[in-house]
């Protein structure tokens, strides 16, 4: 049903006029999370309520199903409340900056600034793009090659998902779907990913090496 329902939006967005209600009503229904929804109910009442399951037992069962994802959604919102506070206060500009200062090698300073920040507010994306705000400036100085603007990506990469914790949403659902505590999460889930990013940072770090 999902599918079908993003389906008629696709469907919708070529045939039917642009800002018509009927186009305005085939984006509603086919939005990822409206067409979710419209699933959900539709098993609720066909393969629960229609067979006779009573009320509290569906109830209990969409709880139960509701259950591992709630403390996932608090950290997640959490997590972007504290993300917030740092761009409105300027830390990240200020750790740029510092950082930048320093006079590390540019790889190595993309792969420590991404890190930093994603140790700090946990989304690897938001992580990414604060990295390549924070030292576009200087990188566009430099004329670097193509190539090696890929490398130092890589770099940034790599820093985005190392460390990944509390804070982090992934954290969490690794936690939560496969049963494992949250120091089990922090000896398995963390270590792969902060050896993934450890290794593919420093994997871009010799490509930059090689092509400067």
């Amino acid at each position: 049903l999902p599918l079908v329902l993003v389906g008629l939006k696709t469907i919708a967005a070529r045939f039917v006029p642009e800002g018509s209600t009927a186009y305005e009503w085939f984006e509603f229904i086919g939005h990822p999370f409206t067409a979710i929804l419209v699933a959900c109910l539709v098993a609720i009442y066909g393969l629960a309520m229609r067979q006779g399951m009573p009320k509290d037992k569906v109830m209990e069962i969409c709880g139960h199903a509701l259950q591992p994802a709630g403390i996932i959604l608090l950290v997640i919102g959490a997590g972007g409340v504290f993300k917030q506070v740092l761009v409105d206060s300027g830390v990240g500009p200020a750790l740029g900056e510092a950082l930048t200062g320093m006079g590390l090698p540019i790889a190595i300073t993309c792969f420590v600034l991404a890190a930093a920040v994603r140790i700090i507010q946990g989304s690897a994306t938001v992580a990414c793009l604060t990295a390549v705000g924070l030292v576009m400036p200087v990188i566009e100085q430099l004329n670097f090659s193509g190539a090696q603007m890929a490398a130092l990506s890589i770099c940034i990469a790599g820093g985005s998902i190392v460390v990944s914790h509390v804070n982090d949403a992934g954290f969490w659902l690794f936690g939560k779907f496969t049963g494992a505590t949250e120091a089990q999460t922090l000896k398995t889930w963390t270590m792969m990913e902060t050896i993934l990013g450890t290794v593919g940072a420093i994997v871009g770090m010799i490509a930059f090496q090689l092509l400067s």
